[in-house]
Formats: C-alpha cells, structure tokens, sequence
C-alpha cells in the first residue's frame, strides 16, 4: 500500500508541475505513472479532480492575457460537446477513436515544431473557435481528452503565449469543473476514494506552484515547443495504447 502511495504522489507531483507551466496535460503524465498501480475507474477520477486543482492554482497565480470575448466561444461549444460526447460513448469504438487522434497528433504536431515559419490559421472567428470548444468537449466527454484540440487550435491561431495559456487554461477549468460535478452527482467518486484525493492534493501543490513560476520566465518560442511536445507525447501515448490491440484484432 505504501509504494502505491508513493507512486501516487509522484505522478501528481510530475503532472502538477507540467500543468503548471503549460497549462494543460494533468491527465496525460499522471496517467503514465497510475495506470500501472491504480484500477481505471480511480485513475480517471483522480486524474479529473488533480487537473481541476491543479486549474484552480494556475487561475489564481497566472492571470496575465485573459479575454473573456476569446474565451466565450470555446466554453460555450465546449458545454455543449460534453453531453454528447457522453452520449456517444456507448456507440463508438475507443480503440479506433485513439489510434486515429494519436495518428493526427503524432504527425501533425512535430511537422509544427520543425516548421520555422508558420501562416496563421484566421478563417472561422468566432463560429470556428467554438466548433472547436464543441469537438474539445465531446472529446472530453469520450475520454478525458478535453484539451488537445483546443491548444492545437490555438496553436494554429498563433496567440501569443499568454493569451493561449488564458484560454486553454479557463477552457479546461470550465469543462473539469462540469466533469466532476456530474462524477460527484452519479455516485463516481466515493468515500473510498477520498484517502487517494488526500495524497493528490498536497503532492501537487508547490510542483503546480513552481510550474506556473517557471511559465512566467519562458519566451514564446519555449512555449510553443513544450505545448506541441506535450502534445506530440499525446499522440505517441494513445497510439501506443491503441496498436497493440488492433493487431490483435486482425490477427
């Protein structure tokens, strides 16, 4: 019981101070370090309630480039995707679901980051922006993958730093919030549960903390490459839990 502890409070320190400086990817480091020791349920719950924390901390400390007429469009789409991503659930095959995201992930982002120069993505405004806040929350709602096409998005958009840390940041606090509201209203998260929040939280305090001080001394061309590394280990990450099984298919 003590190694799971630790282990526990480890993937928590590492994933807060990674959402700390980036402003997303709590789910994604922690889950490299708890799917080996924690059954899935508890793990997703965890993952759900250390990112909001870790939000909440990175909303309070890191404030700079916020713009609510930016940032409506995204929650708006996102609020609306989350429902139906849940609903979709039942009917869509996960295994593929991650195989293709991961593809698009793994190519895309490093053809970004080896890319000096790219054209900025305009078209759209607003109507585009949350067209892509709903396909962030239906993603969000089929598995916990709520940010990856926000900040790709705004990747594209080429937002200054502080602006995308603003809006992916709120987006997601917005959309956690939701998740764990509807966890806490069907019964997800139990009092068995509570020990594991215990260690979580106080494990990614001062990481979080340190993350969002480290983020406010990066430049902008850091920040890019560490949002589309952070994603490119996205894509290699899902790929990597995906393949195996649809060889085993056609096998």
């Amino acid at each position: 019981m003590e190694s799971v502890v630790l282990v526990v409070a480890l993937g928590a320190a590492v994933a807060g101070f990674v959402q700390g400086l980036s402003g997303f990817a709590f789910g994604m480091v922690s889950m490299s370090f708890w799917a080996w020791v924690l059954e899935p349920r508890l793990a997703a719950t965890l993952a759900v309630f250390g990112a909001l924390l870790g939000q909440v901390l990175a909303a309070l400390t890191v404030r700079r480039g916020f713009d609510g007429r930016r940032l409506l469009p995204f929650v708006l789409g996102g609020l609306a995707g989350i429902p139906l991503g849940v609903a979709l659930l039942p009917h869509l095959d996960m295994v593929w679901f991650r195989a293709v995201l991961g593809t698009l992930l793994a190519l895309w982002c490093p053809a970004m980051l080896l890319s000096a120069r790219l054209p900025r993505l305009t078209a759209g405004g607003r109507v585009a922006d949350g067209a892509v806040g709903l396909a962030g929350g239906v993603m969000g709602g089929l598995g916990g993958f709520t940010g990856a096409l926000p900040t790709l998005w705004c990747t594209l958009r080429g937002y200054p730093k502080d602006a995308q840390r603003a809006v992916i940041q709120n987006f997601n606090l917005s959309m956690l919030a939701v998740t764990m509201a509807i966890y806490l209203a069907t019964g997800i998260v139990t009092r068995e549960m509570l020990p594991m929040f215990a260690v979580v939280a106080p494990a990614m305090l001062v990481p979080t903390l340190l993350g969002t001080r480290v983020y406010i001394g990066i430049s902008e061309a850091r920040f890019r490459q560490i949002v589309l590394g952070l994603l490119t280990a996205s894509g290699l990450a899902m790929l990597a839990s995906s393949l195996p099984r649809l060889l085993e298919r056609l096998g």
